[in-house]
């Protein structure tokens, strides 16, 4: 087999269409082995090349005649010191960090680890047992794609919806999407997923992780699996399990097919990523990559103890941002995704864990600061999980210009509030208005916060106003995983039931959660699946159930019809109302001359609120008046944005309240649109009520009117 010298970049295997560049990073490796299999099942390498090149730190060799398709790994050779925080281990074969495409999973065995296993000294000790038949191999990729005129979507942050959803999970048992494409990428292409989406209203789909995770082997061993994939391996490549078709890398293009369908009906794609930890756990985890290429540069470790890692994740590792080559592979990662596969943007998950310089959270860590300048990302949907588990990683808020957040604050407050939690109204404001006692101050927008409700992490929202307690005993954790995150009211009964009353209240319920989402000034996301009432039974961490539990059930009853036709309207509604996704924050003052301000909060009796009845915190309800032409925005043309005037009356009190409609002219009067006690019709919402008149309003209910006489 010839070879040639080759380049130190790009970093990856890389076809140029003559030949094959490898590029491998180590800092303190002393050699390097590139290893070429014939199958991804072969346990015994084709060829083993010894890379002699290597230029700043990049080991590399080019072989002309390689093709696409060829499987490939590494063994790289150096000290096993793992009190020095090296583990190097020839005997292990390795995923190559930039590979664009692995080829099948983990066969776990004991082989999989460095060290000895029930050996005394544990993580101490060398293991020499090969391998390479138990780790998925690499796979060279053609990167060609015929995209023809696609481009990143773009869509401006007031105007998107996310939905957050399984590439699994919503396909794998929906009747219209045929039998050997549920649960794919391909999935995602199929008339029935884009007429659901599009009939929603939705405009950005958030996918959990789709880069190549691993199935941990405490969950394998007890009949479980990694469903959620928050234990990635491979920051290049897209999930293989996901592919309708795992031969030589066509999953690749599946992914780009997949991307480009949603691109043309209009709906971006988010990627959920994890950079802040990798599979490979703490010291006593299996050695995959990372760890066997260059413990020392890739993780952060315990300064005093290099044996061990700093843990702000709750994984086992983190990684170490702070080396320039790990934050390259993040950069190089994310790039990737935008320029080659043509993502339109990103959900970092832990991201405080990335912003650690040393141990304390920085705003003006390196990957802020590279992340801002960089001319592609910066162009991106940038979406933060503001908090890991470390010491001062709760940073609701504290993400810089640039960044949007998932607001934890919002989904607490509206929990409680509609729960029926008092002290709660003064917060509430601040949620349903944006938040600008986080973000206004820093100069960022009402679209820094993401909204939501509910999230893949905790109760579905059927769940959420059905359960008082989590049911997580089919994770085998004797329910002691996940956390009581209920925000119901107790009810007494939980689960199913037969008792009438109780099933309105909690369909009531629903729709009031959905109400308060889509109504308040932020970026609503919509947990998927909610729209159709899913259930999973009580369990709010079902991170291990590739299965019922998890699965979308597409057999709607009339309930659950309801509700997917009262999401769609309030999406619709959304859209057609600017007030309700404004760019800028509420000023409380008249603009332009206008008559009455651009927002006024008001009480039961219909007058203002005062500072006394703020600082009293025990009402719970409250009204709200957006004056559509107060805005104070203009279009992309500069022209001044008018909108209609809406009135948003919120009770929740478990006894019916009587609202006193607001006039400051003895015309106006207001149009009911929707009303959360009405569960589908529309008989209530019918006559034009007069301004000074009464909006009798049921128990645990939210009502919508429009201004429709003169203003």
């Amino acid at each position: 087999m010839r070879l040639w010298p080759g380049k130190p970049y790009p970093l990856g295997a890389t076809w140029d269409g003559e030949g094959v560049n490898f590029a491998l990073f180590s800092e303190n490796a002393t050699a390097v082995e590139l290893c070429l299999f014939d199958s991804p099942e072969s346990a015994k390498e084709s060829h083993r090349i010894l890379v002699e090149e290597r230029t700043d730190q990049v080991w590399h060799v080019y072989i002309p005649g390689l093709w696409p398709g060829q499987h490939y790994g590494y063994r790289v050779h150096g000290p096993y010191e793992p009190t020095a925080g090296h583990r190097f281990n020839p005997y292990k074969l390795l995923i190559d960090p930039y590979a664009k495409s692995i080829a099948g999973t983990i066969e776990w065995s004991d082989a999989m680890f460095g060290y000895q296993l029930g050996d005394p000294r544990a993580d101490l000790s060398l293991d020499t047992r090969d391998n390479a038949g138990n780790i998925p191999k690499c796979v060279v990729v053609d990167q060609a794609f015929t995209w023809g005129g696609d481009s990143l979507l773009k869509t401006p942050w007031d105007k998107t919806v996310i939905y957050e959803v399984h590439v699994k999970g919503l396909t794998a048992r929906h009747p219209d999407v045929p039998d050997h494409m549920r649960g794919t990428y391909s999935a995602l292409t199929t008339p029935a997923v884009i007429d659901h989406l599009l009939a929603l209203g939705v405009t950005a789909v958030e996918l959990m992780p789709i880069q190549h995770f691993v199935r941990d082997k405490h969950l394998i061993d007890g009949g479980l699996t990694n469903y959620w994939g928050y234990n990635t391996i491979g920051f290049f490549s897209p999930d293989i399990r996901y592919a309708v078709s795992p031969v030589r890398g066509r999953h690749v293009r599946e992914f780009k097919t997949m991307v480009k369908t949603l691109h043309s009906a209009g709906i971006e794609v988010i990627l959920d990523v994890v950079y802040n930890h990798t599979a490979e756990g703490n010291q006593l985890g299996p050695t995959l990559c990372f760890r066997g290429i260059d413990n020392a540069s890739y993780y952060r470790l315990v300064d005093e103890d290099k044996r061990h890692y700093m843990d702000y994740t709750g994984c086992g590792n983190t990684l170490n941002v702070t080396h320039p080559r790990t934050l390259q592979l993040i950069m190089d990662s994310l790039r990737y995704w935008v320029t080659d596969m043509h993502v339109d943007g990103f959900r970092f998950d832990l991201a405080s864990a990335l912003a650690r310089e040393l141990h304390a959270v920085d705003r003006l860590s390196a990957f802020f600061d590279i992340l801002h300048q960089d001319p592609i990302l910066s162009q991106v949907k940038l979406i933060a999980e503001p908090w890991d588990v470390g010491e001062g990683g709760y940073q609701v808020g504290n993400f810089p210009v640039g960044w949007a957040e998932w607001n934890g604050k919002y989904r607490d407050t509206i929990r409680r509030y509609i729960k029926g939690d008092g002290g709660q109204v003064a917060e509430l404001a601040y949620r349903l208005t944006g938040s600008s006692d986080l973000y206004g101050m820093s100069g960022r927008r009402p679209y820094a916060s993401i909204n939501f409700i509910t999230a893949h992490d905790g109760f579905t929202l059927r769940d959420l106003v059905s359960y008082d307690h989590k049911h997580n005993e089919a994770n085998k954790e004797h329910n002691r995983d996940g956390t009581d995150d209920n925000a119901s009211w107790n009810c007494g009964v939980e689960g199913p039931t037969q008792n009438a009353a109780v099933n309105l209240l909690r369909e009531r319920q629903q729709r009031n959660f959905l109400t308060l989402l889509f109504l308040s000034q932020g970026v609503p996301m919509l947990c998927g699946g909610d729209e159709i009432g899913r259930t999973q039974e009580g369990n709010n961490n079902a991170y291990c159930q590739d299965n019922d539990i998890s699965w979308f059930d597409w057999k709607l009853d009339h309930t659950q019809r309801h509700l997917l036709e009262f999401t769609q309207r309030l999406i619709a509604f959304r859209k057609r109302h600017p007030v309700l996704r404004r760019r800028r924050f509420f000023q409380g003052r008249r603009i332009r001359g206008s008559q009455v301000k651009d927002i006024s909060w008001l009480k039961q009796d219909g007058k203002e609120m005062t500072d006394d009845d703020w600082n009293a915190g025990y009402s719970k309800s409250l009204a709200l008046r957006l004056a559509g032409d107060a805005m104070a925005e203009t279009d992309e043309k500069g022209r001044a944005i008018v909108d209609d005037t809406l009135l948003i009356l919120i009770n929740a009190h478990h006894a019916p309240l009587a609202f006193t409609l607001p006039a400051h002219r003895r015309e106006i009067r207001w149009q009911p649109i929707l009303d959360t006690s009405v569960s589908a019709g529309s008989e209530k919402l019918v006559t034009n009520l007069k301004g000074g008149g009464q909006y009798e309003l049921e128990a645990r209910s939210i009502a919508v009117l429009q201004l429709s006489g003169k203003q």
